[in-house]
């Protein structure tokens, strides 16, 4: 029973013993933190506790900042962290900032934290265009970013783009010029290559460096107004007081060093700064807020004692600070040596491992090669001697085929000759061949030569047809006459005899005469080289010859008598001898002549009326066919 009412006793005391806590988050540059504050905390409780988990002794340049109303505020160390103008939502938010700025980063920023604290601070302020940067300042001030984040570069790592999600350069600085993100990432890459060697704390702090020269580095502005109403900038830094322009932040109006100022102090909006010279006038103004006045106070405050602070003699604090940041420096001096020592160790071996790694792989390389050359030259010698005994049988088979080929340059030597008979025969009969062909050209050119007599031949027969058409027409529009004498001369011995009558004239043959002549035409016609029918190798007789021989027989045979027209008689190729009779009017119509009137080679005879011409008339016709042969 005692047992469990000391144990009530001891729980409940121990209930009323735990404080009331409330959730405080902590945003910093590049990371977020959440405490379990106690409700009686002040604000130098919470500040200390996130100094230490940050491992942070230089606390002086920092403080926790808030908002209100759209202004900023720092929480007072003095007083509770629940009785400032902060939300009573939780978590309560907090930013661990700098609040004050060193003349001299090099010197004065001693730890490695404080000085990454701020490089990322003053980068985000340059970014964010609250602290104006020239271009070419920008770039440079970019590729030490690049260094302090990436290490030392390496072409065959950092390739093209590898910077193309970073923020590295201010929007105006890229929006002035008309360059593209790879020109830009280009320009950057070629400044960072050369910083090359430099660890992250050293490329830091060669960007405060350049960034502490700028004319808006650590410099907090407040809008304001003078005595007369005239709009104004008020500038708080780490060397003192600036009055601004508006419309111009990097050149100051007025500047009061902080070794110039004798006091500084606000009643309600006026602020009112009194110089060490009392012959300068107090400058006086008044801003928009209460609030701020008091802002700008505890600015000018901090400010001015960190100012006093650097001109004396550094506190047994910071010297044993100082001394271990040297410490720490010279030992990550030796570090980066050694390390730098062992990376060219490695990569001497590295280089000296690859080379024996090339070596040995080209003497396997070359080993194997050997083996492989090796097989080859056994099999090489396999195929050798295989081809020895090859080449033995093939000696064998060309022994007997050069006898066979012996004698076959026998049989060709025989056949040779025999080629050469047969071909003096060829050529002797090409000979004979040329001859026959040289007298065939010279017979073919004597037939065109006699084709052409032919023809002329012809046009003289056409001509004297001509002729004695003209003469039949002369004889028979003659008018008749009676005859002179009773009786009639007497004919020729061997001419056949013919009654004159004057209506018509007739030819009276015997048959033997008709045979004969029949016969006879045959025999010229068919005899003549050229013609269906005529054997080869017979010279050509002339036409005028046959028609010659035609007439006299005719006139020999035949008895005559004189008609009203005359007669025509064919040459060969007509009617082969038989008797043809035609009109006057009808000259060239000779039956079984085969050509046209006016055609062919008709001989004409014509009756007279007067017997006494019957002599004229039969040496007419003979004079006319002799001179045509």
């Amino acid at each position: 029973m005692a047992g469990a009412i000391a144990s009530r006793m001891s729980f409940s005391s121990l209930k009323r013993k735990q404080p009331k806590t409330f959730t405080v988050r902590i945003v910093t540059m590049d990371a977020e933190m959440e405490f379990n504050c106690e409700m009686k905390w002040k604000g130098k409780d919470l500040f200390d506790l996130v100094c230490r988990t940050l491992g942070l002794r230089e606390t002086w340049f920092f403080g926790l900042q808030y908002t209100i109303k759209d202004t900023v505020a720092w929480l007072k160390m003095d007083k509770k962290v629940l009785d400032h103008d902060v939300s009573k939502e939780e978590p309560v938010t907090f930013h661990f900032l700098a609040k004050f700025y060193p003349e001299n980063a090099e010197e004065e920023l001693v730890q490695e934290i404080t000085q990454h604290l701020f490089f990322l601070q003053v980068k985000k302020q340059i970014l964010d265009e609250k602290i104006y940067c020239p271009p070419e300042a920008s770039v440079l001030l970019a590729s030490y970013a690049v260094q302090a984040k990436y290490g030392d570069y390496d072409p065959s790592v950092h390739k093209r783009g590898f910077l193309a999600q970073e923020e590295l350069l201010p929007k105006r600085v890229i929006n002035l010029y008309q360059m593209t993100p790879e020109m830009w990432e280009e320009r950057i890459t070629a400044w960072y290559a050369e910083h090359r060697g430099r660890a992250r704390d050293e490329a830091e702090m060669e960007y405060l460096k350049i960034a502490q020269d700028l004319e808006m580095y650590g410099v907090n502005y407040f809008t304001i107004r003078n005595k007369k109403g005239t709009e104004l900038l008020l500038g708080v830094d780490a060397l003192g007081l600036h009055i601004y322009d508006p419309e111009n932040k990097l050149t100051p109006k007025i500047s009061f060093p902080w070794n110039e100022i004798r006091n500084i102090s606000y009643s309600d909006k006026e602020f009112t700064i009194k110089p060490l010279d009392k012959k300068i006038d107090v400058f006086k103004f008044n801003s928009s807020k209460l609030r701020v006045n008091k802002l700008i106070l505890q600015l000018c405050i901090g400010n001015h004692d960190l100012f006093m602070r650097r001109r004396k003699a550094d506190s047994l604090e910071v010297q044993q600070m100082k001394a271990q940041a040297r410490e720490e420096k010279a030992r990550k001096q030796m570090e980066r040596q050694r390390l730098a020592r062992e990376k060219q160790m490695r990569e001497e071996a590295e280089r000296t491992r690859d080379e024996l790694e090339r070596r040995l792989l080209q003497m396997k390389e070359e080993a194997t090669m050997a083996n492989e050359a090796l097989m080859r030259s056994e099999e090489t010698a396999d195929l050798l001697a295989e081809k020895a005994q090859i080449t033995e049988e093939e000696a064998k088979l060309l022994a007997q085929k050069a006898a066979e080929a012996e004698q076959e340059m026998q049989r060709i030597k025989a056949t040779a000759i025999r080629t050469e008979e047969e071909k003096r025969l060829m050529e002797q009969k090409v000979l004979e061949a040329e001859v026959l062909a040289l007298k065939m050209a010279e017979e073919s050119e004597r037939r065109a030569k006699e084709a052409d007599q032919l023809k002329q031949d012809l046009q003289e027969a056409r001509e004297a047809e001509r002729r004695a058409k003209q003469k039949l027409l002369e004889i028979t529009t003659k008018p008749t006459y009676p005859p002179m004498n009773p009786l009639p001369a007497p004919l020729p011995p061997d001419m056949a005899s013919f009654s004159l009558t004057g209506d018509s004239l007739s030819f009276d043959f015997k048959d033997t005469d008709m045979k004969r002549l029949s016969m006879e035409i045959e025999k010229e016609k068919y005899g003549v080289p050229g013609l269906p029918g005529a054997p080869r190798g017979q010279p050509v007789p002339n036409p005028m010859k046959v028609c010659s021989v035609l007439a006299h027989q005719t006139f020999k045979h035949s008895c005559l008598s004189l008609p009203a027209a005359p007669l025509f008689v064919g040459l060969p190729g007509g009617s082969g001898g038989k008797e043809s009779t035609c009109s006057a009017g009808d000259l060239g119509s000779i039956p079984g002549s085969g050509r046209p009137p006016g055609e062919g080679h008709p001989l004409q005879y014509s009756g007279l009326e007067n017997p006494m011409d019957r002599g004229a008339r039969w040496a007419t016709v003979h004079g006319v066919a002799k001179r045509r042969t």
